[in-house]
Protein backbone atom coordinates (compact mmCIF):
# COMPACT_ATOMS: atom_id res chain seq x y z
CA UNK A 1 0.00 0.00 0.00
CA UNK A 2 1.35 3.47 -0.75
CA UNK A 3 1.07 6.86 1.15
CA UNK A 4 -0.04 9.55 -0.59
CA UNK A 5 1.13 13.02 1.24
CA UNK A 6 0.20 16.13 1.32
CA UNK A 7 2.21 16.83 -1.50
CA UNK A 8 1.52 14.43 -3.55
CA UNK A 9 -2.18 16.63 -2.99
CA UNK A 10 -1.37 19.56 -4.37
CA UNK A 11 0.33 18.38 -7.13
CA UNK A 12 -3.04 16.54 -8.36
CA UNK A 13 -4.76 19.55 -7.55
CA UNK A 14 -2.48 21.82 -9.77
CA UNK A 15 -2.75 19.25 -12.53
CA UNK A 16 -6.63 19.28 -12.23
CA UNK A 17 -6.63 23.49 -12.05
CA UNK A 18 -4.41 23.20 -15.03
CA UNK A 19 -7.07 20.67 -16.70
CA UNK A 20 -9.90 22.65 -16.27
CA UNK A 21 -8.20 26.14 -17.64
CA UNK A 22 -7.53 24.25 -20.95
CA UNK A 23 -10.87 22.95 -20.77
CA UNK A 24 -12.13 26.87 -20.28
CA UNK A 25 -9.95 28.19 -22.25
CA UNK A 26 -11.07 26.00 -25.29
CA UNK A 27 -14.63 26.31 -24.89
CA UNK A 28 -13.83 30.74 -25.01
CA UNK A 29 -12.24 29.62 -27.76
CA UNK A 30 -14.92 27.63 -29.63
CA UNK A 31 -17.50 30.41 -28.58
CA UNK A 32 -15.71 33.09 -30.08
CA UNK A 33 -15.40 31.04 -33.37
CA UNK A 34 -19.50 30.84 -33.88
CA UNK A 35 -19.63 34.54 -32.63
CA UNK A 36 -17.00 35.55 -35.87
CA UNK A 37 -19.73 33.26 -37.77
CA UNK A 38 -22.85 35.94 -37.12
CA UNK A 39 -24.93 33.13 -35.22
CA UNK A 40 -24.79 33.20 -31.80
CA UNK A 41 -27.16 30.41 -29.11
CA UNK A 42 -29.80 31.70 -26.66
CA UNK A 43 -27.97 31.32 -23.77
CA UNK A 44 -24.67 33.60 -25.39
CA UNK A 45 -27.00 36.03 -26.18
CA UNK A 46 -28.88 35.80 -22.97
CA UNK A 47 -25.01 36.33 -21.02
CA UNK A 48 -23.88 38.88 -23.06
CA UNK A 49 -27.31 41.18 -22.29
CA UNK A 50 -28.21 39.91 -19.35
CA UNK A 51 -31.79 39.60 -20.22
CA UNK A 52 -34.39 36.41 -19.43
CA UNK A 53 -35.03 33.69 -21.43
CA UNK A 54 -38.93 35.16 -21.71
CA UNK A 55 -37.35 38.19 -22.98
CA UNK A 56 -35.20 36.51 -26.03
CA UNK A 57 -38.37 34.71 -26.83
CA UNK A 58 -40.44 37.86 -26.97
CA UNK A 59 -37.77 39.84 -29.18
CA UNK A 60 -38.16 36.40 -31.27
CA UNK A 61 -42.17 36.07 -31.67
CA UNK A 62 -41.99 39.82 -32.28
CA UNK A 63 -40.26 39.57 -34.93
CA UNK A 64 -37.30 41.48 -33.67
CA UNK A 65 -34.63 39.48 -34.49
CA UNK A 66 -34.05 36.88 -36.72
CA UNK A 67 -33.39 33.56 -35.75
CA UNK A 68 -32.98 29.70 -36.89
CA UNK A 69 -33.79 26.62 -34.95
CA UNK A 70 -31.23 23.70 -35.35
CA UNK A 71 -31.79 20.33 -33.55
CA UNK A 72 -34.18 21.85 -30.65
CA UNK A 73 -31.41 25.00 -30.41
CA UNK A 74 -32.04 28.58 -31.06
CA UNK A 75 -29.61 30.90 -33.01
CA UNK A 76 -29.42 34.49 -32.81
CA UNK A 77 -28.48 36.94 -35.55
CA UNK A 78 -25.90 39.35 -34.48
CA UNK A 79 -26.68 41.93 -36.62
CA UNK A 80 -30.18 42.15 -35.74
CA UNK A 81 -29.08 42.55 -32.60
CA UNK A 82 -26.97 45.04 -32.90
CA UNK A 83 -29.61 46.76 -35.43
CA UNK A 84 -32.21 46.48 -32.76
CA UNK A 85 -29.87 48.50 -30.36
CA UNK A 86 -28.87 50.86 -32.45
CA UNK A 87 -32.58 51.69 -33.72
CA UNK A 88 -33.31 52.38 -29.72
CA UNK A 89 -31.10 55.51 -29.95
Amino acid sequence: METITKNDLRIMQDQIISEIGSLLENSIGNSKESEDFGWMRSKAIRNKLNISASTLQNLRITGKIRFKKVLGSYYYNKEDLQHLFDDED
